[in-house]
């Protein structure tokens, strides 16, 4: 059976844990027996990229565009962030340019059976209309945002917090020294996880989440209620899809990726202007941006990634395709590909967020 892997979509530490894990479990000669059948894999560059430029029938091309992987190869990558593969939001159902035929017909050529795809809903989402059209697929999840539905845990998440939290550590210094708040944008376009648990982990003072629409007069009421009452500067935490109450999100730009998608960005350096105009608090932002996804995977991703790519294997071997691999009640098991698209996970805000505060809330039980 020939196992084909790739990462689409943004890249995050775990990535090539899963594709290690992938290719020791398909190759494992204990399990080799066990299965009676063997496995290869191979490595597919730049995410559903490298499928639609392709050209089977070139040997260069195919060089190019795809990679054998084995158990030397992937020795050492579970130790790395990014994906050693490549990535790229390329969409082979885009409506502007339909290329699923030729992303069909090129995996036939490549004698593919199966593809194993790690991504978020964007790549899950090609995954899924791939296997309607018979083509045999199983999924990963990854997001650093956490809003897959169907799994408690996506690749990428647990890293990205301990960055989030790293960083706020280090402002924390300049803002103490010269009595500054500092608002710190984070990523997450509809769904608060990466803020809420960054800001929580941190002792953020106030963080923002796009499930909550927010108003500058409450925030600088807290912040006025803080002053002189504990230590003289403010750490505020906002996810970059976050909203004034009743505007919509701030863009970087009027570009749009294959996905639909439109660049968010801004909404500190919003807030930190707001903060000094009403205030007369001295305030600076800082945008993480990227840095969230850099790095080497942390302990839990790494772990997750190993179950993951072991999964996705169990799942192969069972003929268990088009579903993702999922983490749920603290359990392995899979769910199907077409519960995950179209749908978000977001922060249940009863739950988790105080709405009065601005944070996290403080009664659990």
């Amino acid at each position: 059976m020939r196992i084909a892997v790739l990462t689409g979509g943004g890249d995050c530490p775990g990535l090539n844990g899963a594709i290690k894990w992938v290719t020791k479990t398909a190759l494992d000669p204990v399990l080799e027996k066990k299965r009676g059948f063997k496995c290869e894999v191979v490595g597919i560059r730049e995410g559903w990229k490298g499928l639609v430029y392709v050209d089977p029938d070139d040997p260069e091309s195919v060089a190019r565009h795809t990679m054998h992987l084995d158990e030397e190869v992937v020795r050492t990558w579970d130790r790395y962030g990014g994906t050693n593969l490549g990535t790229s939001r390329t969409n082979p159902f885009n409506p502007q340019k339909d290329r699923s035929d030729q992303v069909i017909e090129n995996i036939r050529k490549l004698g593919i059976d199966v593809i194993v795809a790690i991504g978020g809903e964007d790549t899950l989402g090609v995954a899924y209309k791939l296997h309607r059209r018979g083509v045999r697929t199983v999924g990963i999840p990854k997001t650093i945002d956490g809003d897959l539905v169907g799994t408690e845990y996506s690749l990428g998440f647990d890293s990205a917090v301990n960055v989030i939290m790293e960083e706020i550590d280090r402002l924390r210094t300049t803002a103490g020294s010269h009595n500054r708040i500092f608002v710190v944008e984070t990523m997450g376009r509809h769904a608060g996880w990466l803020a809420l648990h960054g800001g929580e982990c941190s002792g953020a003072y106030i963080i923002l989440i796009p499930e909550v629409p927010f108003t500058m007069e409450r925030i600088c009421e807290l912040l006025q209620e803080r002053r002189g009452r504990e230590v003289q500067y403010s750490i505020i935490v906002v996810s970059e899809g976050a909203k004034v109450g009743g505007t919509q999100e701030f863009y970087k730009d009027d570009r749009v990726d294959e996905f639909g998608h439109r660049s968010l960005g801004g909404i500190a350096a919003y807030i930190s202007d707001e903060i000094q105009k009403r205030t007369g608090l001295e305030s600076r932002y800082v945008n993480l941006s990227h840095l969230q996804r850099g790095g080497s995977p942390s302990a839990r991703d790494r772990l997750m990634a190993r179950w993951f790519g072991i999964a996705a294997v169990d799942m192969i071997v069972n003929e268990d395709f088009g579903r993702m691999v999922s983490f749920l009640h603290g359990e392995i098991t899979t769910v199907p590909m077409k519960e995950v698209i179209d749908r978000l996970r977001l922060v249940d805000v009863d739950k988790y967020y105080d709405v009065e505060r601005y944070n996290g809330k403080r009664t659990i039980l």
